[in-house]
Protein backbone atom coordinates (compact mmCIF):
# COMPACT_ATOMS: atom_id res chain seq x y z
CA UNK A 1 0.00 0.00 0.00
CA UNK A 2 1.39 3.41 -0.98
CA UNK A 3 2.27 6.09 1.59
CA UNK A 4 -0.22 8.88 2.42
CA UNK A 5 1.55 12.25 2.45
CA UNK A 6 0.81 14.92 5.05
CA UNK A 7 -0.01 17.34 2.23
CA UNK A 8 -2.64 15.00 0.80
CA UNK A 9 -4.17 14.56 4.25
CA UNK A 10 -4.35 18.33 4.75
CA UNK A 11 -5.92 18.73 1.30
CA UNK A 12 -8.65 16.23 2.20
CA UNK A 13 -9.34 18.13 5.41
CA UNK A 14 -9.78 21.33 3.42
CA UNK A 15 -12.18 19.61 1.04
CA UNK A 16 -14.14 18.19 3.97
CA UNK A 17 -14.28 21.62 5.65
CA UNK A 18 -15.42 23.30 2.44
CA UNK A 19 -18.14 20.68 1.96
CA UNK A 20 -19.37 21.20 5.54
CA UNK A 21 -19.38 24.98 5.06
CA UNK A 22 -21.35 24.65 1.84
CA UNK A 23 -23.82 22.34 3.56
CA UNK A 24 -24.20 24.80 6.45
CA UNK A 25 -24.82 27.63 4.01
CA UNK A 26 -27.53 25.59 2.34
CA UNK A 27 -29.10 24.82 5.71
CA UNK A 28 -29.04 28.51 6.66
CA UNK A 29 -30.68 29.47 3.37
CA UNK A 30 -33.33 26.81 3.88
CA UNK A 31 -34.04 27.99 7.43
CA UNK A 32 -34.34 31.59 6.31
CA UNK A 33 -36.63 30.65 3.44
CA UNK A 34 -38.82 28.70 5.85
CA UNK A 35 -39.21 31.86 7.94
CA UNK A 36 -39.75 34.24 5.03
CA UNK A 37 -43.05 36.13 5.20
CA UNK A 38 -44.17 36.56 1.63
CA UNK A 39 -47.19 38.70 2.39
CA UNK A 40 -49.53 39.21 5.30
CA UNK A 41 -53.31 39.30 4.82
CA UNK A 42 -54.29 42.87 3.96
CA UNK A 43 -50.65 44.01 3.71
CA UNK A 44 -49.72 46.80 1.26
CA UNK A 45 -47.00 45.80 -1.24
CA UNK A 46 -43.41 46.52 -0.15
CA UNK A 47 -39.92 45.96 -1.58
CA UNK A 48 -38.12 44.92 1.62
CA UNK A 49 -37.92 41.40 3.02
CA UNK A 50 -39.42 40.15 6.28
CA UNK A 51 -39.10 36.95 8.28
CA UNK A 52 -40.91 35.52 11.28
CA UNK A 53 -40.84 32.33 13.30
CA UNK A 54 -39.34 30.64 16.31
CA UNK A 55 -35.86 30.39 17.78
CA UNK A 56 -35.32 27.65 20.35
CA UNK A 57 -33.61 28.92 23.50
CA UNK A 58 -33.76 25.72 25.58
CA UNK A 59 -34.12 22.38 23.81
CA UNK A 60 -34.50 20.30 26.98
CA UNK A 61 -37.49 22.38 28.14
CA UNK A 62 -38.92 22.97 24.67
CA UNK A 63 -38.66 26.72 25.09
CA UNK A 64 -38.89 28.91 21.99
CA UNK A 65 -39.24 32.65 21.45
CA UNK A 66 -41.17 34.19 18.59
CA UNK A 67 -39.58 36.92 16.47
CA UNK A 68 -40.49 39.13 13.53
CA UNK A 69 -37.57 40.53 11.55
CA UNK A 70 -38.10 43.32 9.03
CA UNK A 71 -35.25 44.50 6.84
CA UNK A 72 -34.56 48.19 6.29
CA UNK A 73 -36.49 49.74 3.42
CA UNK A 74 -33.37 50.86 1.57
CA UNK A 75 -29.71 49.85 1.70
CA UNK A 76 -30.35 47.21 4.33
CA UNK A 77 -26.72 46.04 4.24
CA UNK A 78 -25.57 49.53 5.27
CA UNK A 79 -28.05 49.99 8.13
CA UNK A 80 -27.61 48.80 11.74
CA UNK A 81 -29.65 46.07 13.40
CA UNK A 82 -32.06 47.27 16.12
CA UNK A 83 -33.79 44.92 18.57
CA UNK A 84 -37.03 46.34 20.00
CA UNK A 85 -38.48 45.12 23.31
CA UNK A 86 -41.76 46.05 24.97
CA UNK A 87 -42.18 45.72 28.69
CA UNK A 88 -45.01 44.75 30.99
CA UNK A 89 -43.45 42.48 32.05
CA UNK A 90 -45.44 40.12 29.89
CA UNK A 91 -46.33 42.45 26.99
CA UNK A 92 -45.70 41.85 23.31
CA UNK A 93 -43.30 43.79 21.10
CA UNK A 94 -45.29 42.49 18.12
CA UNK A 95 -48.63 43.83 19.32
CA UNK A 96 -47.34 47.15 20.59
CA UNK A 97 -43.98 47.86 18.95
CA UNK A 98 -44.61 46.56 15.45
CA UNK A 99 -48.37 46.88 15.00
CA UNK A 100 -49.07 50.14 16.86
CA UNK A 101 -45.85 52.10 17.17
CA UNK A 102 -42.76 51.88 14.98
CA UNK A 103 -43.17 49.00 12.55
CA UNK A 104 -43.93 49.40 8.84
CA UNK A 105 -47.37 47.78 9.15
CA UNK A 106 -49.95 49.38 11.43
CA UNK A 107 -53.43 48.06 12.13
CA UNK A 108 -56.34 49.73 10.38
CA UNK A 109 -59.55 50.44 12.24
CA UNK A 110 -62.53 48.21 11.52
CA UNK A 111 -61.17 46.55 8.36
CA UNK A 112 -59.03 43.43 7.90
CA UNK A 113 -56.12 45.39 6.44
CA UNK A 114 -52.82 46.93 7.39
CA UNK A 115 -51.68 50.42 6.56
CA UNK A 116 -48.14 51.46 5.77
CA UNK A 117 -46.39 53.55 8.43
CA UNK A 118 -44.50 56.34 6.69
CA UNK A 119 -42.55 56.97 9.91
CA UNK A 120 -41.50 53.36 10.37
CA UNK A 121 -38.16 52.86 12.06
CA UNK A 122 -37.12 50.40 9.35
CA UNK A 123 -36.29 53.49 7.31
CA UNK A 124 -33.36 53.87 9.71
CA UNK A 125 -32.50 50.28 10.70
CA UNK A 126 -33.16 46.59 10.24
CA UNK A 127 -35.81 45.88 12.89
CA UNK A 128 -36.01 42.78 15.07
CA UNK A 129 -39.08 42.39 17.30
CA UNK A 130 -38.98 39.74 20.03
CA UNK A 131 -41.77 38.36 22.22
CA UNK A 132 -40.02 37.63 25.49
CA UNK A 133 -40.11 35.82 27.87
CA UNK A 134 -42.01 32.60 27.19
CA UNK A 135 -45.70 33.03 27.88
CA UNK A 136 -45.71 36.34 26.02
CA UNK A 137 -47.58 36.45 22.71
CA UNK A 138 -46.69 33.47 20.54
CA UNK A 139 -43.58 32.47 22.53
CA UNK A 140 -44.03 29.15 24.32
CA UNK A 141 -42.56 26.48 26.55
CA UNK A 142 -43.34 22.77 26.75
CA UNK A 143 -42.35 22.83 30.43
CA UNK A 144 -45.14 24.51 32.35
CA UNK A 145 -42.98 25.05 35.45
CA UNK A 146 -40.98 27.60 33.44
CA UNK A 147 -43.87 30.00 33.89
CA UNK A 148 -43.32 29.88 37.65
CA UNK A 149 -39.62 30.70 37.34
CA UNK A 150 -39.81 33.88 35.27
CA UNK A 151 -38.06 37.07 36.26
CA UNK A 152 -35.54 39.62 35.03
CA UNK A 153 -32.57 37.23 35.02
CA UNK A 154 -34.55 34.45 33.31
CA UNK A 155 -35.64 36.90 30.63
CA UNK A 156 -32.13 38.25 30.03
CA UNK A 157 -30.67 34.75 29.76
CA UNK A 158 -33.30 33.58 27.28
CA UNK A 159 -33.05 36.78 25.23
CA UNK A 160 -29.29 36.35 25.02
CA UNK A 161 -29.68 32.69 23.98
CA UNK A 162 -32.19 33.87 21.38
CA UNK A 163 -29.69 36.33 19.90
CA UNK A 164 -26.92 33.75 19.67
CA UNK A 165 -29.20 31.34 17.83
CA UNK A 166 -30.80 34.05 15.71
CA UNK A 167 -27.37 35.10 14.43
CA UNK A 168 -26.76 31.46 13.48
CA UNK A 169 -29.92 31.59 11.39
CA UNK A 170 -29.03 35.01 9.97
CA UNK A 171 -25.21 35.04 9.97
CA UNK A 172 -25.09 37.81 7.36
CA UNK A 173 -26.15 40.25 10.13
CA UNK A 174 -23.66 39.12 12.75
CA UNK A 175 -21.09 41.84 12.02
CA UNK A 176 -23.68 44.64 11.84
CA UNK A 177 -23.70 47.39 14.45
CA UNK A 178 -26.25 46.20 16.99
CA UNK A 179 -28.50 48.34 19.18
CA UNK A 180 -31.33 47.60 21.64
CA UNK A 181 -34.32 49.83 22.32
CA UNK A 182 -37.53 49.53 24.29
CA UNK A 183 -40.03 51.22 26.55
CA UNK A 184 -41.70 50.91 29.96
CA UNK A 185 -40.54 47.75 31.79
CA UNK A 186 -37.95 47.37 29.04
CA UNK A 187 -36.16 49.89 31.25
CA UNK A 188 -35.17 46.67 33.03
CA UNK A 189 -35.01 44.34 30.01
CA UNK A 190 -32.81 46.48 27.78
CA UNK A 191 -29.97 47.40 30.19
CA UNK A 192 -29.94 43.86 31.62
CA UNK A 193 -29.64 42.28 28.18
CA UNK A 194 -27.04 44.86 27.18
CA UNK A 195 -25.05 43.99 30.32
CA UNK A 196 -25.28 40.28 29.50
CA UNK A 197 -23.91 40.92 26.01
CA UNK A 198 -21.29 43.34 27.33
CA UNK A 199 -19.98 40.79 29.83
CA UNK A 200 -20.15 37.79 27.48
CA UNK A 201 -18.34 39.71 24.73
CA UNK A 202 -15.23 39.81 26.92
CA UNK A 203 -14.87 36.05 26.57
CA UNK A 204 -16.71 35.50 23.31
CA UNK A 205 -15.12 34.38 20.08
CA UNK A 206 -17.71 33.03 17.68
CA UNK A 207 -20.50 34.46 19.86
CA UNK A 208 -19.34 38.08 19.82
CA UNK A 209 -22.20 40.55 19.28
CA UNK A 210 -21.31 43.98 17.92
CA UNK A 211 -23.27 45.91 20.57
CA UNK A 212 -22.91 49.69 20.29
CA UNK A 213 -25.58 51.05 22.59
CA UNK A 214 -29.16 51.13 23.81
CA UNK A 215 -32.11 53.51 24.17
CA UNK A 216 -35.03 53.31 26.61
CA UNK A 217 -38.23 55.36 26.76
CA UNK A 218 -40.64 56.16 29.64
CA UNK A 219 -38.64 53.50 31.38
CA UNK A 220 -38.94 51.76 34.73
CA UNK A 221 -35.49 52.21 36.26
CA UNK A 222 -35.69 52.93 39.99
CA UNK A 223 -38.56 52.08 42.36
CA UNK A 224 -38.16 55.08 44.64
CA UNK A 225 -37.97 57.80 42.01
CA UNK A 226 -40.39 56.11 39.59
CA UNK A 227 -43.12 56.06 42.23
CA UNK A 228 -42.34 59.44 43.75
CA UNK A 229 -42.35 60.98 40.28
CA UNK A 230 -45.73 59.46 39.42
CA UNK A 231 -47.37 61.15 42.39
CA UNK A 232 -45.61 64.48 41.88
CA UNK A 233 -46.51 64.49 38.18
CA UNK A 234 -50.18 63.75 38.92
CA UNK A 235 -50.36 66.62 41.39
CA UNK A 236 -48.44 69.02 39.14
CA UNK A 237 -50.77 68.22 36.22
CA UNK A 238 -53.93 68.78 38.28
CA UNK A 239 -54.90 65.12 38.27
CA UNK A 240 -55.01 64.64 42.05
CA UNK A 241 -55.98 67.02 44.82
CA UNK A 242 -53.69 68.69 47.31
CA UNK A 243 -55.22 66.47 50.00
CA UNK A 244 -54.36 63.21 48.18
CA UNK A 245 -50.88 64.51 47.37
CA UNK A 246 -50.24 65.45 51.00
CA UNK A 247 -51.66 62.16 52.29
CA UNK A 248 -49.33 60.16 50.06
CA UNK A 249 -46.27 62.23 50.93
CA UNK A 250 -47.05 62.05 54.65
CA UNK A 251 -47.77 58.31 54.77
CA UNK A 252 -45.75 56.60 52.02
CA UNK A 253 -42.04 55.81 51.95
CA UNK A 254 -41.16 54.84 48.39
CA UNK A 255 -37.74 53.57 49.38
CA UNK A 256 -39.49 50.62 51.09
CA UNK A 257 -41.40 47.72 49.51
CA UNK A 258 -43.95 47.40 52.30
CA UNK A 259 -46.53 50.04 53.02
CA UNK A 260 -48.68 51.18 55.91
CA UNK A 261 -52.48 51.12 55.92
CA UNK A 262 -52.73 54.95 55.64
CA UNK A 263 -50.41 54.79 52.60
CA UNK A 264 -52.59 52.11 51.00
CA UNK A 265 -55.70 54.24 51.51
CA UNK A 266 -53.97 57.29 50.02
CA UNK A 267 -52.78 55.36 46.97
CA UNK A 268 -56.27 54.00 46.37
CA UNK A 269 -57.52 57.58 46.16
CA UNK A 270 -54.66 58.35 43.74
CA UNK A 271 -55.66 55.51 41.42
CA UNK A 272 -59.36 56.39 41.34
CA UNK A 273 -58.77 59.20 38.87
CA UNK A 274 -57.30 56.77 36.36
CA UNK A 275 -60.66 55.03 36.13
CA UNK A 276 -61.86 58.02 34.13
CA UNK A 277 -58.76 59.20 32.20
CA UNK A 278 -55.93 57.38 30.49
CA UNK A 279 -52.92 57.16 32.78
CA UNK A 280 -50.67 56.46 29.79
CA UNK A 281 -51.72 59.56 27.88
CA UNK A 282 -53.34 62.23 30.00
CA UNK A 283 -54.84 64.36 27.24
CA UNK A 284 -56.18 61.83 24.72
CA UNK A 285 -59.59 60.10 24.79
CA UNK A 286 -60.00 56.75 26.52
CA UNK A 287 -61.40 53.77 24.65
CA UNK A 288 -65.02 53.12 25.54
CA UNK A 289 -64.28 49.42 25.01
CA UNK A 290 -61.37 49.47 27.45
CA UNK A 291 -62.35 46.22 29.20
CA UNK A 292 -59.46 44.79 27.18
CA UNK A 293 -57.03 46.61 29.45
CA UNK A 294 -58.68 45.65 32.69
CA UNK A 295 -58.83 41.89 32.16
CA UNK A 296 -55.09 41.32 32.59
CA UNK A 297 -54.05 39.56 35.76
CA UNK A 298 -51.69 41.17 38.22
CA UNK A 299 -48.09 39.95 38.26
CA UNK A 300 -46.81 39.49 41.78
CA UNK A 301 -43.26 40.60 42.49
CA UNK A 302 -42.64 43.05 39.68
CA UNK A 303 -41.07 46.51 40.07
CA UNK A 304 -42.03 49.05 41.21
CA UNK A 305 -43.26 46.64 43.84
CA UNK A 306 -45.47 48.98 45.85
CA UNK A 307 -47.44 50.40 42.93
CA UNK A 308 -47.65 47.10 41.03
CA UNK A 309 -49.92 45.67 43.73
CA UNK A 310 -52.81 47.66 42.31
CA UNK A 311 -54.56 45.36 39.89
CA UNK A 312 -54.97 46.49 36.32
CA UNK A 313 -52.62 49.46 36.33
CA UNK A 314 -49.35 48.02 35.16
CA UNK A 315 -50.34 46.88 31.68
CA UNK A 316 -50.83 49.70 29.17
CA UNK A 317 -54.36 50.63 28.31
CA UNK A 318 -55.33 50.94 24.65
CA UNK A 319 -53.97 54.29 23.59
CA UNK A 320 -52.91 56.41 20.66
CA UNK A 321 -54.74 58.51 18.14
CA UNK A 322 -57.33 55.75 18.05
CA UNK A 323 -57.63 54.75 21.69
CA UNK A 324 -59.23 51.42 20.73
CA UNK A 325 -56.47 50.31 18.34
CA UNK A 326 -55.31 47.48 20.60
CA UNK A 327 -58.67 45.77 20.24
CA UNK A 328 -58.26 45.67 16.45
CA UNK A 329 -54.72 44.36 16.83
CA UNK A 330 -55.87 41.41 18.93
CA UNK A 331 -58.54 40.53 16.39
CA UNK A 332 -55.98 40.63 13.56
CA UNK A 333 -53.25 38.59 15.26
CA UNK A 334 -55.73 35.88 16.32
CA UNK A 335 -56.78 35.26 12.72
CA UNK A 336 -55.61 31.80 11.52
CA UNK A 337 -54.51 33.16 8.12
CA UNK A 338 -52.38 35.84 9.81
CA UNK A 339 -50.77 33.33 12.15
CA UNK A 340 -50.05 31.02 9.22
CA UNK A 341 -48.41 33.85 7.26
CA UNK A 342 -46.23 34.68 10.29
CA UNK A 343 -45.39 30.99 10.99
CA UNK A 344 -46.84 31.60 14.46
CA UNK A 345 -48.79 29.47 16.95
CA UNK A 346 -47.28 26.26 15.61
CA UNK A 347 -48.08 24.48 18.90
CA UNK A 348 -51.77 25.45 18.83
CA UNK A 349 -51.71 27.28 22.15
CA UNK A 350 -54.68 26.74 24.41
CA UNK A 351 -55.30 30.47 24.71
CA UNK A 352 -55.64 33.48 22.42
CA UNK A 353 -52.80 35.81 21.57
CA UNK A 354 -53.01 38.88 23.81
CA UNK A 355 -51.01 42.10 24.11
CA UNK A 356 -50.06 41.25 27.67
CA UNK A 357 -49.85 37.69 28.93
CA UNK A 358 -52.66 36.14 30.95
CA UNK A 359 -50.51 33.10 31.82
CA UNK A 360 -47.72 34.95 33.65
CA UNK A 361 -48.72 35.57 37.26
CA UNK A 362 -45.44 35.55 39.17
CA UNK A 363 -42.20 37.48 38.69
CA UNK A 364 -39.34 36.12 40.78
CA UNK A 365 -36.70 38.82 40.55
CA UNK A 366 -37.11 42.50 39.83
CA UNK A 367 -34.35 44.67 41.29
CA UNK A 368 -35.24 47.85 43.11
CA UNK A 369 -33.02 49.80 40.71
CA UNK A 370 -31.20 49.17 37.42
CA UNK A 371 -29.12 52.33 37.83
CA UNK A 372 -25.98 50.37 38.78
CA UNK A 373 -26.28 48.47 35.48
CA UNK A 374 -26.78 51.65 33.49
CA UNK A 375 -23.84 53.34 35.23
CA UNK A 376 -21.64 50.31 34.46
CA UNK A 377 -22.54 50.38 30.77
CA UNK A 378 -22.09 54.16 30.53
CA UNK A 379 -18.62 53.72 32.01
CA UNK A 380 -18.05 50.86 29.57
CA UNK A 381 -18.43 53.22 26.64
CA UNK A 382 -21.82 52.14 25.29
CA UNK A 383 -24.05 54.79 23.72
CA UNK A 384 -26.97 55.36 26.11
CA UNK A 385 -30.03 57.50 25.40
CA UNK A 386 -33.10 57.85 27.61
CA UNK A 387 -36.26 59.51 26.31
CA UNK A 388 -39.61 60.46 27.78
CA UNK A 389 -42.98 61.38 26.32
CA UNK A 390 -44.12 64.24 28.55
CA UNK A 391 -47.87 63.46 28.76
CA UNK A 392 -47.40 59.97 30.23
CA UNK A 393 -48.56 59.51 33.81
CA UNK A 394 -47.32 55.92 34.17
CA UNK A 395 -43.56 56.51 34.10
CA UNK A 396 -43.67 60.28 33.67
CA UNK A 397 -40.90 62.66 32.72
CA UNK A 398 -40.79 63.70 36.39
CA UNK A 399 -39.84 60.16 37.42
CA UNK A 400 -37.15 59.91 34.77
CA UNK A 401 -35.57 63.25 35.70
CA UNK A 402 -35.43 62.27 39.37
CA UNK A 403 -33.97 58.89 38.41
CA UNK A 404 -31.26 60.28 36.16
CA UNK A 405 -30.27 62.76 38.85
CA UNK A 406 -29.40 59.75 41.02
CA UNK A 407 -26.76 58.67 38.51
CA UNK A 408 -24.69 61.69 39.43
CA UNK A 409 -23.33 62.26 35.93
CA UNK A 410 -21.78 65.61 35.12
CA UNK A 411 -23.54 67.83 32.57
CA UNK A 412 -21.84 68.22 29.20
CA UNK A 413 -24.54 70.27 27.49
CA UNK A 414 -27.25 72.12 29.39
CA UNK A 415 -31.00 71.76 28.98
CA UNK A 416 -32.18 73.17 25.67
CA UNK A 417 -34.96 72.70 23.10
CA UNK A 418 -34.63 70.47 20.06
CA UNK A 419 -36.60 70.96 16.85
CA UNK A 420 -38.64 68.89 14.47
CA UNK A 421 -38.79 71.12 11.39
CA UNK A 422 -40.22 74.46 12.59
CA UNK A 423 -41.62 73.19 15.88
CA UNK A 424 -40.07 72.40 19.25
CA UNK A 425 -39.96 68.61 19.47
CA UNK A 426 -39.01 68.61 23.14
CA UNK A 427 -36.00 69.30 25.32
CA UNK A 428 -32.67 67.59 25.75
CA UNK A 429 -29.72 67.53 28.11
CA UNK A 430 -26.45 65.70 27.55
CA UNK A 431 -24.63 64.17 30.50
CA UNK A 432 -21.22 62.59 30.49
CA UNK A 433 -22.03 59.34 28.68
CA UNK A 434 -25.83 59.67 28.54
CA UNK A 435 -28.31 61.76 26.53
CA UNK A 436 -31.80 62.52 27.84
CA UNK A 437 -34.56 63.65 25.47
CA UNK A 438 -38.18 64.66 26.09
CA UNK A 439 -40.82 64.41 23.38
CA UNK A 440 -43.44 67.13 23.62
CA UNK A 441 -47.07 65.96 23.65
CA UNK A 442 -46.29 62.23 23.59
CA UNK A 443 -47.71 59.62 25.93
CA UNK A 444 -46.24 56.37 27.21
CA UNK A 445 -45.78 54.84 23.74
CA UNK A 446 -43.92 57.71 22.11
CA UNK A 447 -43.92 56.43 18.48
CA UNK A 448 -47.72 56.10 18.64
CA UNK A 449 -48.34 59.69 19.67
CA UNK A 450 -45.41 61.45 17.99
CA UNK A 451 -44.34 59.25 15.06
CA UNK A 452 -42.42 61.95 13.15
CA UNK A 453 -40.45 63.03 16.21
CA UNK A 454 -39.85 59.40 17.23
CA UNK A 455 -38.31 58.57 13.85
CA UNK A 456 -36.11 61.66 14.12
CA UNK A 457 -35.09 60.54 17.61
CA UNK A 458 -34.01 57.06 16.55
CA UNK A 459 -32.22 58.36 13.45
CA UNK A 460 -30.06 60.69 15.55
CA UNK A 461 -29.48 58.04 18.20
CA UNK A 462 -28.24 55.49 15.65
CA UNK A 463 -26.05 58.08 13.93
CA UNK A 464 -24.75 59.35 17.30
CA UNK A 465 -25.76 62.87 16.36
CA UNK A 466 -27.27 65.60 18.53
CA UNK A 467 -30.85 66.58 17.78
CA UNK A 468 -31.18 69.91 15.92
CA UNK A 469 -31.14 72.90 18.24
CA UNK A 470 -32.80 75.32 15.80
CA UNK A 471 -35.68 75.18 13.29
CA UNK A 472 -34.90 73.69 9.88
Amino acid sequence: MGSFSPFAFFFLLLLSSAASSKKLDQEVVAQQEADRVTRLPGQPPVDFQQYAGYITVDESHGRALFYWFIEAQHNARDKPLLLWLNGGPGCSSIGYGEAEELGPFLIKKGVPELRFNKFSWNKEANLLFLESPVGVGFSYTNTSSDLNNLGDEFTANDSYAFLLNWFKRFPQYKSFEFFIAGESYAGHYVPQLAEKIFDKNKEAKDNYINLKGFMIGNAVMDDETDQKGMVTYAWDHAVISDQVYDDINNNCNFSLENTSKPCTVALQEYYKVYNIIDMYSLYTPSCIMDDLARKSSMIDGVAPKLFSRYRGWWFPKPSGYDPCISIYTEVYLNRPDVQKALHANVTNMGYNWTHCSDVINRWNDSPFSVLPVIKKLVNGGLRVWVYSGDTDGRIPVTSTRLTLKKLGLSTVQKWKPWYNHKQVGGWTIIYDGLTFVTIRGAGHQVPTFAPRQARQLVAHFLANQQLPSSPF
